[in-house]
């Protein structure tokens, strides 16, 4: 296990390395730094030069690049435009972007895999037909419009929650958007746990546990639910990045100053540092998510070892 672990965590660092470089080409190379600095403003030559000299546009990509990475290493992410460092948006966003995550992701395994077992079960049931439907319909309504029906009816209408979530989003103003958030994810676990306990649940051990006269709730969780989780843990681990990342539309409907809010601002007032630090972190997530999945398949699934 631990050679595997040095193994995979050696792979990592090209991937950072060509991930980071492909952000940092897009948001520096396809833009101006400098004029989204100054705006509809027009500064003289002087002046941009000078600025250019000090932020380090003046050479050549790769150099930018790789003094960029340098200054990353010694915990420097640079100057966002309003003179405020990087890392103290990171300090006050992420940890409430990790909040929502972690309230997202509680409600997807929950719900989610709840849904599929009870779904997978009562293969061709009502109760199936009926949550096939439903995860469909979630899957094809957009965030924004889930976000806002549920945002007016719970918050406007009905006055059960706050509209907006305060600036210290605690977790019970969390609940509401965390749904949100969840919902499209939490339809994709319910189909996939579906899937993998209709397969299972005709699978030998299943039938040889049945045949020794185990408990039923022994034979689900113990063997079947354990066996079938493997491509519903894959799903998950993948999209905690993705939920930290795509947390942009529902932090926008609920006023939360997380990391979708800063990324939202920054793009749109081209604010380089702040674009290319927050989405290196999120590189990183997406990297230590995908190690961790992969550790735990071994847990899963006592066949996998890894030399």
């Amino acid at each position: 296990m631990g050679r595997y672990v040095i193994r995979r965590l050696l792979q990592m660092i090209p991937v950072f390395i060509g991930s980071t470089f492909l952000i940092f080409f897009m948001v520096y190379a396809l833009g101006d730094p400098v004029a989204a600095l100054f705006g509809d403003k027009a500064p003289d030559p002087a002046t941009v030069a000078r600025i250019r000299k000090d932020l380090y546009l003046d050479r050549p990509l790769w150099e930018q690049y790789v003094h960029y990475m340098g200054q990353i290493f010694k915990g420097d992410f640079g100057t966002a435009f309003n003179g405020q460092k990087v890392t103290e948006l990171m300090g006050t966003a992420f940890p409430v972007t990790l909040r929502l995550t972690c309230m997202a992701i509680l409600i997807e395994i929950l719900v989610g895999i709840t849904l599929g077992v009870v779904s997978g079960l009562r293969r061709g049931k009502a109760i199936d037909t009926t949550l096939l439907v439903a995860t469909l319909v979630v899957i094809s309504v957009p965030t924004f419009v889930t976000g806002y029906v549920l945002q007016f009816l719970f918050g406007v209408k009905w006055g059960w929650i706050r509209p907006t979530v305060s600036s210290d989003a605690p977790f019970d103003e969390l609940i509401l958007p965390g749904i949100v958030l969840a919902l499209v994810s939490l339809a994709y676990v319910t189909r996939l746990s579906r899937t993998s306990i209709a397969e299972n649940v005709k699978a030998d051990y299943v039938r040889t546990a049945v045949a020794k006269g185990l408990p039923r709730h022994r034979v689900i969780t113990r063997h079947l639910l354990r066996n079938s989780l493997i491509p519903v843990v894959t799903f998950i681990g993948t999209d905690i990045g993705a939920l930290m990342g795509g947390a942009i539309i529902t932090e926008r409907i609920f006023n939360i100053k997380g990391v979708g809010y800063q990324l939202y601002q920054g793009i749109l007032r081209g604010n380089s540092p702040t674009v290319v630090g927050f989405v290196t972190i999120l590189v990183i997530v997406f990297l230590v998510a995908n190690l961790l999945v992969d550790l735990l398949y071994a847990v899963l699934d006592p066949r996998i070892r890894y030399a």
